[in-house]
């Protein structure tokens, strides 16, 4: 049985060549099939032909941004995203959230940090049976995800741990902890 046909195919876009190919090989390592593009451009074509189960996007690159592929990529071709940046301003956090990625990961990245993110994309569908409305799951598990991880320097399968706790505390959903936690951290913006 070939496992990467098994866990779905995989586009990864990043104008560093040395983090495609780390990006890349990880992920082939972890069962995926790995299509790259280091440009916008040609990420679009390749969604195009390849149709992906998830593309991974670096935000900043000449040309279309990872936000530019994004949006082609949600409102042409239904394709779910991650971001991946350096960069983790309000500014770039609120566009994130507004394009509906289905999670952001701050740079510097380490591909065990990266594989259960990705599998966790790859398995909306299981969390979906949990009543959750599926664009309301890709805004807030992900980005409560990601803030954890910035905020606490946390691994993602970490920060994964820590909300899971934090819902089994409060006797409540995954999605209602991780709600809970991305509009306290709003509150905490807008009061700075």
């Amino acid at each position: 049985m070939n496992s990467a046909a098994s866990k779905g195919k995989i586009l990864v876009v990043d104008d560093d060549r040395l983090v495609l190919a780390t990006l890349g090989f990880g992920l082939a390592q972890a069962g995926f099939e790995v299509i790259d593009a280091d440009n916008g451009d040609d990420a679009i074509l390749l969604a195009r032909e390849h149709r992906p189960g998830l593309a991974l996007l670096d935000i900043r690159m000449e040309g279309r941004s990872g936000f530019d592929v994004a949006a082609y990529l949600r409102d042409h071709l239904g394709i779910p995203f991650v971001f991946l940046s350096a960069f983790a301003d309000d500014e770039t956090v609120a566009r994130v959230r507004e394009l509906g990625a289905a999670a952001y990961l701050v740079k510097p990245l380490d591909i065990r940090q990266i594989v259960p993110t990705v599998e966790a994309a790859f398995n909306q569908p299981s969390v979906e049976k949990l009543q959750q409305p599926p664009a309301a799951l890709r805004q807030f598990v992900p980005l409560a995800i990601g803030s954890l991880m910035q905020r606490e320097r946390l691994g993602s399968a970490q920060a994964l741990e820590v909300l899971q706790r934090e819902a089994a505390d409060q006797g409540c959903s995954l999605f209602e902890a991780a709600q809970a936690l991305v509009e306290a951290l709003e509150a905490q913006a807008r009061v700075k």
